[in-house]
This record gives C-alpha cells, structure tokens and sequence, in this order.
C-alpha cells in the first residue's frame, strides 16, 4: 500500500504541478500583456511597478532596456535564450539569472512590434517547485499514512480471521500428539476454502490411522491370546509327559514301562500336531509363496475319501470342476474337514463337488450336534473347541479349521458354516481356474 501511494502520488503530483503551473504562467502572461500594451500606446514609462512579479524588462529593438521594473533597474538584459525565432510569445523555466541567483523563475517573453523593429518584453516570476506547496505535500503524506494504517488494520484482521482454523488445527494437533481426546481436527463452519479442506483431509487421515491403530490393537491382543492359547496346549502333552516319567521314576520297579512308552508316544504324537499345525499357519500368515496348478476338486475328493475313516462318506462329484492351486495346501483343506466331520458325526459325513457360476464349490456335511449360528465364526479362532456342541472333539489341536480357513483366502476363496437340516455345513467356495493374490486377511 505504502508503494502504490507512492506511486499515484508521484503522478498526482505531477499533476498538480503542472496545474499549477499553468495557472502561474497565466498570471505572469497578464502582467506582461499589462505592460504591452503600454509599449503599443507609447506609455511606457522607464520604470514599470512589479504588481505581484518578481520583475519585468522591456527591451527594444537595438537590444537595450529600455523600462524594468525597480528592482532590475541599471541591469542589462537578463536573459537571450527566449523567444526563439519565429516565435511571437515564449515561455520557460530559467534559473540562476543574473537578478535571481540560486532560484529558478518562470519567465514569459512578448514580442511587441514597433516601427522601428520588434521589441521584447520579459515577465519574471517564482517557478512553481516540484513539491508545489507544503500544504500539498503534507496532504498528501497524511492520506498515505492513513491508506497504509486502515490497509495494515484490515490486512490484520482478515489474516488473524483467515489463520484462526490453523491455530485451532496446531492446537488440536499438540493435543494430539500429547495423547489428549480424540483424533479430530476442528472444522471451520460456513468456510469453503483451502483451510477447512486441510482440516478435512486431516480428518480423514485421522480417522484411518486411527482405525489402523485400533486393527493393531486387535492384533497385538489377538496374539497375545494366540500365543496364551498355544502355550496352555503346549504345555498339556508336556504336563502330561512330565507326569507319567515321573510316577514311573518313583516306582521304577512296578512301573509298565512299555504303557509308560505308548502313553509318552501318544503325548508327544498330540506335541507334534500342535507343533506342525503352528507351522502350517505362520506360513499362511506369512503368504509364503507356493506352486499353483491346475486341480481337480473331484479327484482331490476322491484321493482323501478312499483312505479308511470310522464313517461311511458319501459322495456327490461334478466332473471337470477345477481350480488354480497348491495341490497340497488344498489336499490339507480337504483332509482338516474330513478329519473335524468325522470326530462329530455320528454316521455318515456327505461331501458334494459342484459348479455354481464362477466358482468351485465344496461342502462336507455330518450328521452330528451341528454348531449354533452364534459360535459359526467362533470355531475358526484358533485354539478354539466348543464345549457342549463338540463335547466329542478330544483329538483336535483347535487349529484345523483355521488352518482350513487360511488356506481358502491363500486361494482367493471363502470357508463358512451355511445352514443345514442336521450337523455341521462346512462350504468352501474357490474361483474357477483363476489364480492371483490372495485374499486380504482381515486383521
């Protein structure tokens, strides 16, 4: 603001000035025209009153003064560079003239035509300076610094207006960071600029992280229970081991050593599953790479119904029903369903291979207790075994329908409990012949 009233005050000046000096040289004009015409009527008198000039000379044709005004009397002619040729009446700014030394005058020259040649009259006056007046230069120092004081007083207010939201962004933001309230940002109401979408935007990073941190809280938790669960299943067979070495320790001579040797066997048979099953499901979880080809869902069924099992299975196999996979990965599916079928049916598992669209499906229905829809989700946690329903699962390790679940993801497929008449409805659907990442993991 400061600048651009410099600038408009240079012109205005400019301006002004140049009005004024119009004005000045107008006056000047007038007096000297006073003076003319004297000189055309033979009145000139040798000495001529000032009235308001700072001088006059009238000068004749030969060259000499021949009137002035008393203040220029006994002078020679001031000045010879006005009028120039064939110019009747000049006009100029001159300064430093012999009668006005270190000051500028406005000086005017009339021709005045005699019979004896043309003679010359000169009108002296005060130049008009460059700052016109003090008046003028004070007026218009005092506009500049009252543009520039409500320029700087508005400015002010509409920024600290305009920044208010990022102050109240930053403070929320220190609130934030130092673990106080929730992670939102204030949202400026009835604003639609930069600012409110900044805030907006924040939120909306917020929001994610902080569901980010809560899935990491889930996670963190459902290791941690994870890794309790494994550990009282770990230490069951171990418990069980350290119990029957020691009673056989304390009477070694009526102790069944061979007894001793199966039941040891046994526990560590029950060691060994927890152990390979954990493996088995760090692996998945892992996303370990493996080979994919093409597999026949109904061969795979029949390869694993043929091996002898305490039930009758039934099977129902469409032809040419065929995924993209890992051969053993999904034999490992089909085996863990069988296996949890045949601990609680009561005579006879069904498993049915069909096409439904784009997609392979595989069912394994028992005849047995069959699972309430409000534990369907709670069996595929890991190291879960249900109590009244499952009262029969005494040989499972907890993780073979985990297991089974990971393995349907790794393949872009689904494992769920669906309703049936009687028992347990374990469906499994996979894409058809397509192979590709698998399925996100839900934390």
């Amino acid at each position: 603001m400061l600048l651009l009233n410099v600038v408009v005050g240079a012109f205005v000046l400019f301006g002004v000035r140049s009005e004024a000096a119009d004005i000045r040289a107008y006056d000047v004009s007038s007096q000297a025209l006073r003076v003319l015409l004297m000189v055309k009527r033979n009145q000139l008198p040798p000495t001529v009153p000032a009235d308001g000039l700072d001088g006059i000379q009238v000068i004749d044709a030969a060259g000499r003064v021949v009137s002035s005004t008393p203040n220029l009397a006994g002078l020679p002619r001031l000045t010879t560079a006005i009028p120039h040729r064939n110019t009747a009446n000049d006009v100029a700014e001159l300064c430093d003239l012999r009668a006005f030394p270190g000051r500028c005058e406005l000086a005017i020259a009339l021709h005045a035509y005699q019979p004896d040649g043309a003679w010359v009259v000169y009108a002296f006056g005060r130049a008009v300076p460059w700052y016109v007046s003090p008046q003028v230069i004070l007026f218009q120092v005092g506009v500049a610094a009252l543009l520039v004081a409500l320029t700087w007083f508005g400015v002010s207010r509409v920024v600290a207006r305009t920044l208010a939201p990022v102050h109240n962004i930053t403070k929320r933001l220190a609130e934030i960071t130092a673990g106080g309230g929730g992670m939102r940002l204030p949202v400026a109401e009835n604003v639609d600029d930069e600012i409110r979408a900044l805030a907006e935007t924040g939120n909306q990073m917020l929001e994610r992280l902080e569901t980010a941190m809560k899935k990491q809280e889930e996670a963190v938790e459902q290791q941690r229970r994870f890794a309790g669960d494994a550990s009282h299943d770990l230490r069951s067979p171990i418990t069980a081991m350290r119990t029957q070495v020691e009673d056989a320790l304390l009477n070694p001579g009526d102790a069944d050593w061979h007894a001793t040797g199966g039941a040891l066997l046994a526990s560590l048979d029950r060691l060994q599953a927890i152990v390979a099953d954990l493996l088995t499901l760090t692996r998945l979880d892992a996303g370990a790479p493996s080979p994919r080809e093409r597999v026949e869902l109904g061969e795979l069924v029949t390869i694993e119904t043929d091996r002898p099992r305490s039930k009758n299975v039934v099977t129902t196999l469409e032809p040419g029903v065929a995924v993209t996979g890992d051969r053993l990965q999904l034999a490992r599916l089909m085996t863990n369903l069988l296996d949890n079928a045949e601990r609680h049916a009561d005579s006879q598992i069904v498993v049915t291979v069909r096409r439904q669209g784009e997609e392979a499906v595989l069912e394994v229905l028992d005849d047995g207790a069959g699972i309430t829809p409000e534990q369907r989700e709670t069996v595929f946690q890991r190291f879960t075994r249900l109590d009244a329903a499952r009262s029969r699962d005494a040989g499972g390790t907890g993780l073979g329908l985990p297991i089974a679940r990971e393995i349907a993801r790794a393949h872009r497929g689904t494992l769920t409990i669906e309703d049936s008449e009687r028992g347990a409805r374990f469906v499994v659907r996979l894409p058809i012949g397509v192979d590709g990442p698998a399925q996100p993991r839900p934390k």
